[in-house]
């Protein structure tokens, strides 16, 4: 745990006491701050209090005593209308802030020079954030990995000159820090999402700006409009912008095909190699492996480390994961596309699919998808989205809607069988999951044990994940 000392002596407000609120709140207590906590569901409130937490309606707070309200990243700070804690903030002029920011202001008072790299990004933030940990530990370094990876950050390990902290930031956490200023920062892409929270894609793509506008050095890939405005924003202000692409580039780290070529200033050229590497499959990995190439560069890391780095990475579960085998079919866990933008980068790496699409539709369907259909042997379409999907796909794509993922997996599996040629089931659904599962990782979960249960199934390296 990260004790945060900055309020020590001072009441603080928290709203949010989920997994990453509770540990907030740990933490400021730890650190000497006098909490105040609360949430609209009782049992977490229940949760707060049986760990020591002070919790009460901040409706009857006394806000003219509060240093700060500390608002959990999923609580709506500005869109569709600020959450009521965020109103009684405001009008009594109370700083509202989020983990990440106590972080930053704990690494400044701390270990100022302690290696901080954030990441974020529509798409491959994960992925992204867990190869430059991933290759930090290759190469020997003290790493910390956290954020909104799954971690919450105050749970790391104290800052300390030596230890290089890696962090994934959402859009609404970068909202909640201010004053974040990593060593690193990176900006992978940028495309709608999360526009509900933030109104316009100009809201959503000034706050993402915000992070690699506030770090040492920046890092962003330029394979998206918003990105390369950025980039060129931040170039024409004076700062020094690596940028990355899925593409070979004269300047920063690009991909040819098969190798990352990385041509940065003060840097010779090298080349990495990815083909062969599964858990790096596909362009849009190769952007996150230049993004990675590219911060490990800047941090001082060694080429043999970074290359040994990227050929060791075993890849995250639900993102391109490799769950199983039979014969000359591949089974494909991406469960983590829940959106259109993020299914495309699996269709694009394989040649002949057999497609387990749907759960809750999200705006525009598939309708962008349609230059990867040649590809799709044939789709089977679950949940709610699949009568939608099937107007969409039409005539041109065989599918069946299969109703269920484990009717899917089954059929699927079936017909790539009788195929007898290669062929990779995938599940990229291009859908959130709630409509049948709690989300996406109990959706993954469920199709690695559809596939584990199928016969004559050979396991890959990802069932230990």
């Amino acid at each position: 745990m990260i004790p945060v000392s900055c309020f020590a002596g001072q009441k603080v407000a928290l709203f949010g006491l989920g997994g990453s609120g509770l540990a907030t709140a740990l933490a400021l207590a730890a650190g000497g701050a006098d909490v105040l906590a609360h949430d609209d569901n009782p049992s977490s409130v229940e949760k707060a209090a049986a760990a020591g937490i002070a919790t009460a309606d901040l409706r009857t707070a006394d806000w003219t005593r509060l240093a700060a309200l500390v608002l959990s990243p999923g609580v709506p700070l500005t869109h569709p209308r600020p959450h009521w804690s965020v109103d009684l903030a405001r009008l009594h002029q109370v700083p509202v802030i989020g983990d990440i920011e106590l972080f930053s202001r704990e690494r400044r008072a701390l270990a100022p020079n302690a290696p901080f790299v954030a990441i974020t990004g529509t798409n491959g933030k994960s992925t992204t954030t867990a190869l430059i940990a991933h290759c930090l530990k290759v190469a020997e370094k003290d790493t910390q990995l956290g954020g909104n990876i799954g971690v919450a950050v105050l749970t790391l390990d104290p800052p300390s000159p030596g230890r290089h902290y890696v962090v994934e930031c959402s859009s609404y956490q970068i909202d909640l820090a201010p004053t974040i200023e990593p060593t690193v920062g990176i900006l992978l892409n940028l495309s709608p999402d999360h526009l509900d929270r933030h109104g316009t894609m100009g809201n959503y793509a000034a706050i993402k700006a915000r992070l690699v506008a506030g770090s040492g050095k920046a890092v962003i890939g330029v394979d998206t409009e918003p990105c390369r405005l950025i980039a060129d924003g931040l170039e024409s202000d004076g700062k020094a912008v690596t940028r990355i692409s899925q593409s070979d580039l004269r300047s920063g780290v690009g991909f040819d095909g098969a190798e990352l070529v990385r041509r940065m200033p003060g840097q010779g050229e090298a080349r990495f190699r990815l083909a062969g590497i599964g858990s790096l499959r596909g362009r849009h990995n190769a952007q996150n492996a230049a993004a990675a190439v590219a911060a490990l560069t800047l941090l001082g890391i060694a080429d043999p480390a970074i290359a040994e780095g990227l050929r060791s990475f075993p890849g995250l579960a639900h993102r391109m994961e490799e769950v199983g085998r039979i014969g000359p079919v591949l089974f494909v866990n991406d469960s983590k596309a829940t959106n259109a933008d993020a299914a495309a980068p699996a269709l694009a790496a394989f040649q002949r699919i057999y497609w387990i699409a749907g759960g809750l539709p999200k705006e525009g369907g598939i309708a962008s998808l349609k230059p990867f259909f040649p590809r799709i042997a044939k789709a089977y379409l679950i949940g709610e989205a699949a009568p939608a999907f099937a107007a969409t796909l039409g005539e041109r794509i065989p599918y069946e809607i299969s109703g269920t993922l484990a009717v899917a997996v089954e059929r699927a599996a079936a017909d790539a069988k009788a195929a007898g040629e290669d062929a990779v089931v995938l599940l990229s659904p291009a859908c959130a999951s709630f409509d049948q599962f709690r989300n996406f990782e109990v959706r993954g979960d469920a199709f690695r044990a559809a596939v584990a249960a199928l016969p004559d199934v050979e396991g890959t390296r990802g069932d230990s994940r």
